[in-house]
């Protein structure tokens, strides 16, 4: 260590000697533990105008295929993960910058805020661009995936690195405070929630 540098830490030590140490900060959050309401899930999406099916495990390839063809769709990205069935054949497309439309899964969803956390690593999620480039992304989200509120989803995102939180679609506002929808991402998310 240069003695320029021991000298300066030499007198922000001395400086700093009579104040107390900091308290600790206490990084116990309030759980529920328990699961997610989802009615409140499904209301808090509806608020940021996302569209909302909810379905049964046994109906999920078919209200993911009846969201895709009702949205009039030609090509349709899924993570690599997600199950064949849920992108039909004809329109299933390997090209994210051209694609209209994503389907992917999630990690964790939080029903008092209604977001959907994206887990990058996760093979039914996919690449961070595979999300944010296409103009829709269709989302399924299973009853077990659902927490109450942000400590539990924290807790539940352990050890996950590359995240994306979404709210509804993507949205900011002009200057004149005009919501504009699809600057940095999807303008239309739709959510398929498995009861």
């Amino acid at each position: 260590m240069s003695t320029a540098r021991a000298e300066v830490l030499r007198r922000v030590r001395a400086a700093l000697a009579h104040r107390p140490p900091a308290p600790d900060v206490p990084r116990d959050y309030r759980r529920s533990g328990g699961p997610g309401d989802l009615d409140l899930f499904a209301d808090r999406l509806r608020d940021y105008r996302a569209r909302v099916r909810l379905t049964t495990p046994d109906e999920v390839t078919a209200a993911v295929v009846a969201a895709l063809r009702e949205r009039g769709l030609r090509q349709v990205v899924a993570a690599p993960g997600v199950p064949a069935a849920w992108v039909p054949d004809d329109i299933r497309s390997d090209d994210h910058h051209t694609a209209g439309g994503v389907v992917t899964a999630c990690h964790v969803a939080i029903a008092e805020t209604g977001t959907i956390v994206l887990d990058h690593d996760a093979r039914d999620q996919g690449a961070r661009a595979l999300t944010l480039l296409p103009d829709y992304h269709l989302v399924v989200v299973r009853r077990e995936q659902v927490v109450a509120g942000v400590p539990d989803a924290v807790a539940a995102l352990a050890g996950v690195r590359t995240q994306t939180w979404v709210s509804g679609p993507s949205a900011t506002s002009d200057i004149e405070l005009e919501r504009v929808e699809g600057v940095h991402g999807p303008r239309t998310l739709e959510v398929v929630v498995v009861r």
